[in-house]
């Protein structure tokens, strides 16, 4: 559902992904870790069609994001780590905003967004301009209309900032669910323990390049010692200064 083909990006003499091969499948939740700087964010933003790579390709559901966007893009969902939301528009205003950029038809759309609203605890929060909201607000809010035109993959960039314990359990039980259901998942984070719970397989980059892909208990066995995947982490991008 999910694939790259030897994915680049270069700005100037600096390479910021290099030669990146991943293939995930319809099902699956990918964790995409690595340090800051590692090439994670421009990783997904070639995946979402915000950035032309420099070489290789990203296909959503078969499609090249950068010769077919609109094909790959209606299979697509993308939260970036801060959202763009429209701050004098109502939260019900954005849904329907967004449904207008999928094309949805009118039948049944209040209601879909009044249980996406509620899925996601901002029932109350629908009258109200985005301008007022708390950054934890918005962010269930970019995931109700992520979500409202119904994806098959979802592409996720750091999530949990700005969300309560409540709102990341909220958040992450309907991702789980979601992924049971045959939804894809690519979400780079930097919460390792959130990753080893959720991730039925990792990748970590480093210096722009893939250096380890597998399960948790996969990952894990690649330390020196047994220990924590956090453990794995840091030995895996170790010198990177």
């Amino acid at each position: 559902m999910i694939r790259t083909e030897n994915l680049g990006k270069t700005f100037g003499a600096k390479a910021a992904v290099a030669d990146l091969t991943l293939a995930v499948p319809p099902g699956e939740f990918l964790c995409f870790l690595g340090p800051n700087g590692a090439g994670k964010t421009t990783t997904l933003k070639m995946l979402a069609g915000l950035l032309r790579p420099t070489s290789g390709r990203a296909l959503i559901g078969g499609f090249d994001v950068a010769t077919q966007p609109v094909e790959a893009k209606r299979l697509l969902g993308y939260v970036p780590d801060q959202p763009f939301l429209y701050e004098k528009l109502t939260s019900s205003e954005f849904m329907r905003f967004v449904a207008g950029l999928y094309g949805m038809a009118e039948d049944g759309l209040g209601q879909r967004i009044e249980a996406y609203l509620a899925e996601f605890g901002i029932a109350d929060a629908a009258a109200q301009l985005i301008g007022d909201l708390s950054h934890g607000m918005r962010q269930k809010l970019a995931f109700a209309a992520t979500f409202l035109h119904d994806p098959r993959a979802l592409v996720v960039d750091e999530p949990w900032v700005g969300l309560d314990p409540r709102s990341v359990r909220t958040v992450k039980t309907y991702l789980r669910r979601r992924v049971d259901a045959g939804l894809t998942v690519f979400m780079s984070t930097h919460t390792l323990s959130i990753a080893e719970e959720v991730a039925d397989r990792i990748a970590i980059i480093h210096l722009g390049r893939l250096v380890a892909l597998g399960t948790v208990a996969e990952i894990k066995a690649l330390a020196a010692r047994p220990g924590t995947l956090e453990d794995v982490f840091l030995e895996l991008t170790r010198g990177e200064e």
